[in-house]
């Protein structure tokens, strides 16, 4: 990703003419905007054409999903010869064919896994076209963490959703929760390693017309939020095909809910690299704070799993969602094992000897130093190259397309 306004595509200055009549444009902005958009199926395929389009200049893609003969007839910028290729790449590809002058990167990975929270940092504006609960939440934790808006779509066949949040001065994702949500939720976090695993393979049903509709909406409010104007951060807006019908809806905030206090702020320390030890960063955190009770990592890490039989540990270090398949059932008995969890490491652990990417956190991450009631982010930078990498470290794998991951 680059940070410089791109370069004037072929047709040079009056391809944003029309935008430029509208008085209060200011196409300037969109140039020099960072967009985040997590997933790339139907419905972020139309949010990425939408922001190409439009001539917004910096763009990253995350999807972890490869092309399938069933994404043919719902999503816009993939073709025949995609199958098989990784959706990020291949709607990046199509992204620079509509607008050659955006800098667009695809990350292909799990952003619960794969993903490090400086991405999010980099960027204005998240804009999320998820399928799941969980990784909506994961979104907006990482917004809220890093004061970043973020504009939520959801489809289901003929109807769509559009939410934005802006925590801590909106209601944010969880606030709109009910307590059904979070019962369905609950259930399958309390679910084995294999059952989460099984869970995670479905996938819901979606059309191309709605998913155009919704996702033109989401780039619209992007535009709004660009240029200063109101939008729906705090609101959302339904549309419901069958009676061609749509509605507003306000959101109030959950005085419970933990995203309103302000964002913590955030050292980005080009010192630490992946490959830095805990230790290290410990260490940094605490000259920083003048103090320091423990380190919260960006998310949950299985540190080990344990054979509930004959009582084998093995150690795994990996996001619940990378734990290999064959470290799921015990090597000696055939029992599925059970999950040992880290979310914070304290003084003293044993931990603080593993490197950050030993303990199973991407490159490019945000560590969260904790002492007392205060809190400071720890932004691995020296992952990322000099300036603002072309190539985030998420989108390199060797023999990959389009270099993404």
């Amino acid at each position: 990703m680059n940070s410089a306004v791109p370069a004037p595509p072929p047709g040079g200055d009056q391809r944003f003419a029309r935008f430029r009549a509208i008085e209060w444009w200011d196409q300037a902005r969109l140039a020099n905007a960072r967009v985040l958009v997590v997933g790339v199926g139907a419905l972020g395929n139309e949010v990425v054409k939408n922001l190409a389009l439009l001539g917004v200049g910096h763009v990253a893609l995350i999807d972890k999903d490869r092309v399938e003969q069933s994404n043919l007839s719902r999503s816009v910028l993939f073709r025949p010869a995609d199958d098989g290729q990784p959706k990020a790449g291949c709607a990046a590809r199509a992204a620079r064919s509509i607008y050659p002058g955006i800098d667009v990167v695809p990350v292909v990975g799990d952003v619960l896994a794969d993903v490090g929270l400086g991405l999010f940092r980099w960027a204005d504006a998240v804009i999320g076209a998820l399928d799941n609960r969980e990784t909506r939440l994961f979104v907006n934790s990482a917004c809220a963490r890093l004061g970043r808006p973020w504009v939520d779509g959801g489809i289901d066949v003929f109807q769509g959703i559009v939410r934005g949040f802006a925590p801590p001065v909106t209601a944010c994702y969880e606030c709109t929760m009910s307590r059904v949500d979070w019962d369905l939720l609950n259930k399958r976090r309390s679910c084995s390693l294999l059952a989460r695993r099984a869970a995670a393979t479905g996938g819901t049903p979606t059309t191309p017309t709605v998913a155009s509709i919704v996702g033109a909406i989401q780039a619209q409010e992007v535009v709004k939020l660009l240029h200063g104007m109101d939008g729906l951060f705090g609101k959302g807006y339904v549309f419901e095909g069958l009676a061609h019908s749509s509605y507003g809806v306000t959101y109030p905030r959950d005085p419970a809910c933990p995203w309103h206090d302000p964002a913590p702020p955030v050292d980005p320390d080009q010192g630490l690299t992946s490959d830095s030890p805990l230790e290290q960063v410990f260490e940094h955190a605490r000259g920083k704070l003048g103090g320091l009770d423990a380190l919260d990592l960006s998310r949950e890490i299985v540190e080990a799993v344990e054979c509930p039989r004959c009582g084998q540990v093995e150690p795994v270090f990996e996001p619940a969602e990378k734990v290999p398949e064959g470290s799921l059932l015990c090597r000696s008995c055939g029992v599925e094992q059970a999950p040992r969890f880290v979310h914070s490491v304290e003084r003293g652990s044993k931990l603080l000897g593993l490197s950050v990417r030993q303990i199973g956190l991407p490159e490019w991450d945000v560590i969260w130093a904790r002492n007392g009631m205060d809190i400071l982010g720890i932004e691995i930078a020296g992952d990322r190259p000099g300036g603002v990498p072309r190539e985030c470290p998420s989108c390199q794998e060797e023999g990959a397309e389009d270099g993404v991951r």
